[in-house]
């Protein structure tokens, strides 16, 4: 028979970005405790949550756990028994603990002798009882990212529990938890329907909540959330702003959602939309209102967590509170103008960036000369450019209005510098450069953005290394493998020719005039955390390992032509009948030439045997080619090439003995052989790296 189990957990308000990640991680020990217990499942578990409840609803229980064969290995025969075959007390103290008596012992042959065994069935015990002594721990190992007591309660938890609910079916399953016992009774919404009332099973719950003013479904609040502000904004000839993040928020804010429009003064749209929208967005959680032209109107939809009595009383407070703050931030917006953004530059000497690596001002003096070097090497018609954002950049770090709005940073430096006269790409870059923001972000639109954004990301990992503030598995304070991540994939879009290891170089040559540390064990450590991080990114994109990291052995450094490598490795190595002896013919030459020397020289007249000169003619005779559709990234046409070394070089290992004794001068010439053949096979990837 299945059956089906609820539980929700009442508490006081959780943060809206708790909720999701919460939620989730209560499905998966849900879902882990019933594998752990061999409880089996048809059907699947659910979640909905509220700020003030998570709930979780599993379908298709059985309703007892599968029994189990247990087969226990216990002490040695010789020392389970005495000289006359009477059990001893490891004898006895092996039965006892597994509820047999001596009679019932067997014995079993291994590898280390005879030694007693003992077969047991054991018998399921009820879902319910499982899931009284499971539900307390699967409730309080929900991670978040902080948790609080109260009372004399001692178990940390996201916020105060006020009631559990736990059914299996109609019956509750009891269990104690923070001072409460588990039961039936739950609470509707906080304001609306306040009295506490029974519930009999899942169905009934979902009634009832519904009388109650909850609704338990996030996405269901959103899309009424939806609904609701644009038909509010419809009603004034307005269409609201697109901020899905701001629309995830507040449906975990409320329980019941109501909107309500209202208006502030016309004067405040002096101030920049992104000053208007963060603050009603970001601070009051206010939906922004465009017209049908994208420009803002004085206007904003409130999400309220009750149905308001008198909606003119609630938009009047709504209005107040959008008032102060937006008279604040035209102050701060007024007076950050009564200086040129340029000037802030100064001020950055104030700001410390990091006690070993100086201030902000320092920080920007390191990254303009880098992006100076990256300029002259790939843009040197906006060198100027380049280095006027370099210079502005993080200059709006220290204006009024993004001290007051953090999240603005970057947005503002570009608004000031548009206000300032400045040129248009500069202006972009001051915001571009901090993109992208997180995983799957877009990237810098511009080269001006790129080039600073590249120039900023590798000061700080490199500033960070030579401190010794390398991420660890555990944190990653600096986000040095987000900046990774981002320089890679602007070379990558980019297509820029340029040495990832000399960019390093340069970045710590800036930063050696202020830091001691070695230079060559720092960019040794930078370049393989970038390879890791280049490895791992081109693992989530669906590429083999052991395909990736042929590749990255070979060659790590410019990376815009690593993706068209790896595609086309892949491909050859799927499509081509010559793969795979190939790669063994490259791996013997790479086996055989380990620990020997790496010289390059080969002189035909030491050759002795013929297949020596037809393997080396061939080689030259192929060389030019297949580098040359390397140049052109024709990787494919470089390894069918390549294929017509395999016989060659096979023939020349069944001739000749490489590693002979019989004159140094011989072994080196062959060495000097393979070791050009070697170089051309790494010039596409390491072979020995796929497992075949």
């Amino acid at each position: 028979m299945s059956a089906e189990i609820f539980l929700e957990i009442g508490t006081e308000e959780i943060p809206s970005d708790y909720l999701e990640n919460g939620l989730t991680e209560l499905k998966d020990l849900a879902e882990a405790c019933l594998k752990e217990n061999r409880i089996m499942m048809t059907g699947e578990f659910s979640v909905y949550g509220t700020p003030r409840r998570l709930i979780l609803i599993g379908k298709g229980l059985a309703d007892k756990q599968k029994d189990m064969v247990q087969e226990i290995t216990g002490p040695p025969k010789k020392a389970a028994y005495d000289k006359d075959g009477n059990p001893t007390k490891a004898a006895e103290g092996f039965a006892k603990k597994f509820g047999v008596s001596t009679g019932d012992l067997q014995t079993i042959e291994t590898d280390k002798g005879e030694y007693l065994y003992v077969r047991r069935e054991i018998t399921g015990r009820s879902t319910k009882d499982v899931m009284a002594e499971s539900l307390p721990g699967i409730i309080l190992n929900i991670h978040w990212p902080k948790s609080m007591r109260w009372g004399s309660i001692d178990i940390p938890f996201v916020r105060p529990i006020h009631w559990v609910v736990a059914l299996l079916n109609n019956e509750v399953i009891p269990f104690d938890l923070a001072g409460l016992k588990s039961g039936n009774i739950t609470k509707g919404h906080r304001f609306m329907a306040s009295d506490a009332f029974e519930i009999s099973d899942v169905n009934d719950y979902l009634e009832k909540m519904k009388q109650g003013s909850v609704i338990i479904d996030l996405k269901e609040r959103q899309k009424l959330i939806k609904q609701q502000v644009v038909k509010e904004a419809e009603a004034i000839s307005g269409i609201p702003t697109d901020d899905s993040e701001l629309l995830a928020t507040v449906a975990n804010l409320v329980e019941f959602p109501s909107a309500v429009c209202g208006s502030f003064d016309e004067s405040f749209l002096g101030l920049p939309d992104p000053v208007l929208i963060t603050a009603m967005g970001k601070h009051q959680k206010y939906f922004a209102i465009q017209d049908k032209n994208g420009k803002l109107m004085p206007n904003f939809v409130a999400i309220n967590n009750t149905q308001a009595n008198d909606d003119s009383v609630v938009k009047k407070g709504h209005e107040r509170v959008l008032r102060a703050r937006l008279s604040d931030a035209s102050f701060f917006f007024n007076e950050d103008r009564k200086r040129p953004l340029i000037d802030r530059l100064e001020d950055l000497k104030t700001v410390i960036y990091q006690a070993k690596l100086g201030t902000s001002y320092d920080k920007v003096e390191r990254f303009t000369k880098i992006a100076e070097y990256l300029a002259e090497n790939i843009a040197p018609e906006k060198k100027d450019d380049i280095l006027l954002a370099a210079r502005l950049c993080k200059c709006d770090l220290i204006t009024e209005i993004v001290q007051e709005f953090p999240i603005l940073q970057g947005v503002m430096g570009r608004e000031y510098a548009t206000l300032d006269g400045h040129p248009e790409e500069v202006c972009e870059a001051i915001s571009e450069h901090y993109l992208p923001a997180r995983a799957g972000d877009e990237l810098p639109s511009g080269i001006t953005g790129s080039i600073v954004g590249l120039a900023d990301r590798m000061d700080t990992i490199a500033g960070c290394f030579s401190i010794g503030l390398e991420p660890t598995g555990a944190a990653d304070p600096f986000a040095l493998r987000r900046h990774a991540l981002a320089i890679i994939r602007i070379l990558e879009k980019a297509g820029w020719n340029i040495s990832l290891k000399d960019l390093i170089s340069f970045a710590l040559e800036m930063l050696g005039k202020e830091v001691k540390f070695e230079k060559n064990r720092i960019s040794s450590s930078i370049l393989s955390f970038f390879k890791e991080r280049y490895k791992n990114m081109m693992l989530r994109t669906g590429y083999e390992s052991d395909l990736i990291e042929a590749v990255v052995s070979a060659e790590f450094d410019l990376i815009c032509l690593l993706p068209a490598r790896i595609e086309q490795l892949k491909i050859f190595s799927q499509e081509s009948t010559d793969f795979e002896s190939l790669a063994q013919t490259i791996k013997r030459v790479s086996n055989i030439l380990k620990n020997q020397e790496k010289t390059m020289d080969v002189d035909p007249d030491l050759f002795q045997d013929g297949c020596e000169s037809a393997l080396w003619n061939i080689y030259k005779g192929l060389k030019d080619d297949i580098l040359g559709h390397m140049e052109k990234e024709k990787y494919i046409n470089a390894l069918n090439l390549m294929t017509k070394l395999r016989k060659p070089v096979d023939d020349f290992f069944d001739t000749v003995e490489v590693l002979t004794k019989e004159s140094a001068e011989l072994k080196n010439n062959r060495v000097g052989l393979l070791n050009n053949l070697s170089k051309l096979f790494l010039s596409i990837a390491d072979f020995s790296k796929f497992s075949i």
